[in-house]
C-alpha cells in the first residue's frame, strides 16, 4: 500500500447548505467508487471551498456520507480574479495499491473546466 491523493471538485448552483452537502456526498462518492476504495483506505481528506460559499461547512458533506472517523480540514479556497465560482474541492489521502498515473480524479457538475487535463 502507498498513500495516494485523489483530486475532485464540484460545482454548485447556489450558496446553499443542502445542495452543498448533496454536492459533496456525491463527490466522494465517484471518488471512492472510481478508485475502488472504502472508507477504511481514506487516511484523511482537505475540503475547500470558494470565498463566496459561505453556508456550511464541506465537511458536513463528508459527515452525512459517513466518514465519521476520517479526519477532515476544511480551508477556503484563493480568490483568484475570474477563477469560477461556487466550487469546492477536494484532496483525499488514501492508502492504495493503484499507481499514480491509473488514479480516477473526479470533476463534476460543471467542475471539468477547472482540470481539463484530469477528467476522465
Amino acid at each position: 500500500m502507498t498513500l495516494r491523493g485523489i483530486r475532485g471538485a464540484t460545482h454548485l448552483a447556489a450558496n446553499d447548505a443542502d445542495e452543498m452537502r448533496e454536492a459533496v456526498r456525491e463527490l466522494l462518492h465517484e471518488v471512492m467508487d472510481r478508485n475502488e476504495i472504502t472508507s477504511d483506505d481514506i487516511v484523511s481528506i482537505i475540503l475547500t471551498g470558494t470565498p463566496d460559499l459561505t453556508c456550511a461547512f464541506p465537511a458536513a458533506g463528508a459527515r452525512d456520507f459517513g466518514l465519521v472517523d476520517v479526519p477532515l480540514l476544511c480551508a477556503q479556497e484563493m480568490n483568484v480574479e475570474g477563477a469560477l465560482d461556487k466550487v469546492v474541492r477536494i484532496l483525499v489521502h488514501a492508502e492504495m495499491t493503484t499507481p499514480r498515473s491509473q488514479i480516477q480524479h473526479v470533476y463534476l457538475r460543471g467542475a471539468e473546466v477547472l482540470r481539463q487535463d484530469l477528467v476522465q
